[in-house]
């Protein structure tokens, strides 16, 4: 029942830190050091994994209609723009799907370290808070529809994008601060933001599945579907709210939150010595 609770636990903080720009790896680093699950080492891999799918599929049931070229309502029109709407995803993708396949390996030898995360915490919340001031008030979006955004703009995103290779940076916050300075509509560059989520992270996420099997206890595939479930559902619920704060906040809080992040995760390791 506790290896339970925990997963729950997991699963809840990954469904909300995974789309609010305030990094998912700070938070469950420092979670698992607190309430270390206890399963075998690749079972506890996969759930990582796995928490990281539910996530992206609730961002492909909320957006279903956005995202199916072949429905059945779509004129002609419709699912030509809805094609489109693919092919930029795909081009956003590249940059960091590239440098991904290229770079795993480095990334999680030598990246995956808490003093790599608290520096991408604070020195990325700073960045947030003070392009946020400097911008408050001026910018005017070019871009107000999925539509709008070209391919080129694609590209842009997917540069910022790349960015989030470095843990403890956050995928979302790059991409949907990344769309706000090349002119594109909050809420629409968080919509953007989530549809680019689905190739990167889920290539990502079947790439280790592939690596790790699926060889467990009936009890540790008990605690993977806890956390897949509770992924799900909280992600549901924090994307819409998202959608809903951007339209009227800027990230200024979140940033905040970032530098506070990164102070009481090096207490916790400095203290603790691990």
């Amino acid at each position: 029942m506790m290896e339970l609770l925990k997963a729950l636990l997991l699963g809840i903080v990954q469904g909300i830190t995974e789309w609010l720009p305030i990094s998912s790896t700070g938070h469950l680093l420092l979670l698992d050091e607190l309430i270390q699950l206890q399963i075998s080492p690749a079972c506890k891999e996969l759930f990582m994994v796995i928490i990281q799918l539910a996530s992206i599929l609730a961002v492909i049931i909320l957006y279903f209609s956005t995202l199916n070229p072949f429905s059945t309502k779509k004129g002609q029109l419709e699912k030509k723009q809805t094609w489109n709407l693919w092919g930029k995803v795909l081009v956003a993708t590249l940059p960091a799907g590239v440098a991904g396949v290229l770079l795993n390996d480095f990334m999680d030898t030598y990246l995956y370290i808490w003093p790599v995360i608290v520096v991408a915490l604070a020195s990325y919340g700073l960045v947030y808070i003070l392009l946020e001031k400097k911008g408050r008030g001026t910018r005017k979006p070019r871009i107000t529809t999925l539509s709008e955004i070209s391919y080129a703009d694609a590209a842009k995103m997917g540069a910022f994008q790349m960015l989030a290779l470095v843990p403890g940076t956050s995928r979302s916050g790059s991409t949907i601060l990344g769309g706000i300075i090349i002119g594109i509509d909050r809420p629409i560059a968080a919509q953007f933001s989530f549809f680019m989520a689905i190739p990167i992270m889920a290539g990502a996420s079947l790439l280790k599945l592939l690596k790790i099997g699926f060889s467990f206890t009936n009890s540790e595939y008990l605690i993977l579907a806890v956390g897949f479930i509770t992924s799900f559902v909280v992600s549901l619920f924090c994307i819409k709210a998202l959608v809903a704060y951007v339209r009227k906040h800027d990230f200024s809080i979140f940033g905040f939150y970032r530098i506070a992040l990164a102070l009481v995760v090096t207490i916790f390791f400095l203290t603790t010595g691990r």
